[in-house]
């Protein structure tokens, strides 16, 4: 009977041990959480999320999803009914996108925010709000999937025409071209080589040069010297002109103006003495007759009596 009873409190002993850890367990591993329930409306693919996948606002866990369903006020639309911490910072411009795993092909739910309106978006259980769900970066890829293919195609016809005979030709005639400019460059690159090998000693020759030069326009150097000679020479010369410009405006010149004048009169003199001659042919050996007895004198006729007689 001993055996038995000790066996009895050893099993309800574990038994109660064993509810114990379960219950312990299942207390920790509860979400105590607030979450706020949201609507996400979906108008393309959600392949790869299921409930109870992640919910991120800018890759950080705020919630999970709850239920995937159809919208049947809205044919087409999917609902996702997400759960949100309440102290996340849904606002009216967060909206929703969905978000991959690696290569695993599970999807969640990315939150971003644009910024335009920074008010909080509140939602309740009675009063679910809705975020707008964008295509994400797959399902714009399947869009655009014919631009791409158009494009890669094109992309294909333009490295056929590249490499047609035509082309090729064009491409070794270029080659050639390339191979002889090479060419060329290593033969001026040789013949470059003694001016290059010259260049140090020509350096030199220039630096004397530039020393010469600097001696010789030195202030104390005899270009200097020669050119203040020169100009102490040219400044006598115009000192020289300078007296001789007065001497003749002072001295000369009032002289030449009373010879003219002198010759002048002489000139006047003798035309004069030529009229006179003309008139009087006999004045040159007999002289100048007197001037004509006036009225009241000795030998004074009046013109018309002369005439009376």
């Amino acid at each position: 009977m001993e055996n038995k009873s000790h066996a009895f409190w050893a099993g309800l002993f574990t038994i109660l041990l064993t509810l114990a850890i379960v219950g312990a367990v299942f207390w920790f591993n509860v979400d105590r959480t607030v979450r706020v329930p949201y609507d996400l409306i979906a108008r393309t693919n959600v392949t790869g999320l299921f409930p109870d996948a992640a919910v991120r606002f800018r890759g950080l866990d705020v919630g999970k999803v709850q239920s995937i369903g159809f919208d049947r006020s809205h044919p087409g639309q999917i609902r996702i009914r997400i759960l949100v911490d309440q102290d996340a910072p849904i606002t009216q411009s967060t909206y929703g996108s969905l978000g991959f795993q690696g290569v695993t092909g599970i999807a969640f739910v990315q939150l971003e925010d644009t910024g335009r309106d920074l008010s909080p978006l509140p939602s309740s259980p009675k009063a679910i709000a809705q975020i707008p769900m964008r295509p994400s970066l797959f399902d714009q890829l399947q869009s655009r999937g014919d631009v791409l293919l158009r494009q890669l195609e094109l992309a294909a016809k333009s490295v056929n025409e590249l490499m047609s005979p035509e082309m090729r030709e064009q491409l070794r005639a270029t080659a050639e071209s390339l191979q002889h400019a090479a060419d060329g460059v290593t033969t001026l690159s040789k013949q470059l080589g003694p001016a290059v090998t010259a260049l140090p000693e020509t350096m030199t020759e220039v630096n004397r040069t530039m020393s010469s030069a600097n001696r010789l326009l030195q202030p104390n150097g005899p270009l200097v010297a020669n050119l203040n000679k020169a100009g102490t020479a040219a400044e006598q010369v115009g000192t020289a002109l300078n007296d001789l410009n007065a001497r003749v405006q002072y001295d000369t010149l009032p002289r030449f103006n009373a010879l003219a004048g002198s010759v002048g009169d002489a000139s006047r003199q003798f035309k004069d003495v030529a009229g006179e001659l003309g008139r009087n042919p006999s004045s040159l050996l007999f002289g100048s007759p007197g001037p004509a007895p006036g009225p009241g004198e000795s030998g004074f006729v009046w013109p018309g009596a002369s005439a009376g007689h």
